[in-house]
């Protein structure tokens, strides 16, 4: 005799469903953190005060983006494990506070950038198994990777890891938003890609390496460079794709006028 099985969105607490929820949520789970890494991990208050002052106003940010967007839509499990992760990637930003010219090289910090990345991979998991895909949980989930790469660059820089080129592996993508301000064509949509996907999780995790307190400057330098070709590799074939597009647009245009 065959079990009936239960619909899985049937087993998620309908508390995922209230985005104030799961922001107080994260909130304590931040602060609770952040006090354990100041008591066991000898990270100065400073640090951790930055990091969770740094999600009180991400995070009322997103709720106030998410009435507007979702109106009476779900808010979801997914943007809630995402609303998590924007919590780990404040407080790993909160070492960019620290005192003199370099933040704490530690494995308390690359543990907390790796749990930071590891949970990229579960919220989009649980979009897709949730039927919960959005625009903007799409966004949502965006945003959270560029600040991470960016707040990385800016680590392994202020680490004096890499010189200040590495910069642009954080900056490259806000680049590209702005340009696509001045060439509306540039801000078209982009087709899914998984290898696109693939690069920004190469370039976490690369630069992740490079903070390890192990690697060397030369190592992490090298490392980084590759990252940042394989980023402007990808970005560049984007750019093509949108200039093609743009040039077939306006081809079509005479045609339908």
């Amino acid at each position: 005799m065959s079990v009936p099985m239960t619909p899985v969105r049937s087993l998620v607490p309908r508390a995922a469903d209230d985005p104030v929820t799961g922001a107080l949520a994260v909130a304590a789970v931040t602060g609770a953190l952040g006090a354990l890494l100041s008591h066991r991990a000898n990270w100065p208050g400073a640090h951790v005060l930055a990091g969770w002052l740094a999600y009180a106003l991400l995070g009322g940010t997103v709720l106030a983006l998410a009435s507007v967007r979702l109106g009476r839509a779900r808010f979801g499990l997914a943007n809630q494990v995402t609303l998590l992760r924007s919590g780990l990637v404040c407080l790993a930003g909160g070492a960019l506070v620290a005192s003199g010219h370099s933040p704490i090289m530690s494995w308390s910090l690359a543990g907390l950038i790796a749990a930071a990345l590891a949970l990229d991979a579960v919220d989009g998991w649980l979009a897709r198994r949730l039927r919960l895909v959005s625009s903007f949980g799409a966004r949502f989930d965006l945003e959270v990777d560029a600040l991470l790469l960016l707040i990385l660059a800016l680590l392994v820089w202020r680490a004096h890891q890499v010189a200040g080129w590495v910069l642009a592996i954080g900056l490259l993508r806000y680049g590209f938003v702005l340009a696509g301000r001045a060439l509306p064509w540039l801000g078209a949509p982009l087709p899914p890609s998984r290898g696109r996907k693939a690069i920004c999780v190469q370039q976490g995790v690369t630069l992740l390496i490079c903070l390890l307190p192990p690697v060397t400057p030369a190592l992490a330098s090298a490392l980084a460079a590759l990252a940042l070709t394989a980023l402007i590799l990808s970005f560049a074939r984007d750019v093509y794709w949108l200039t093609r597009q743009a040039g077939t647009t306006s081809r079509m245009l005479p045609e339908h006028a």
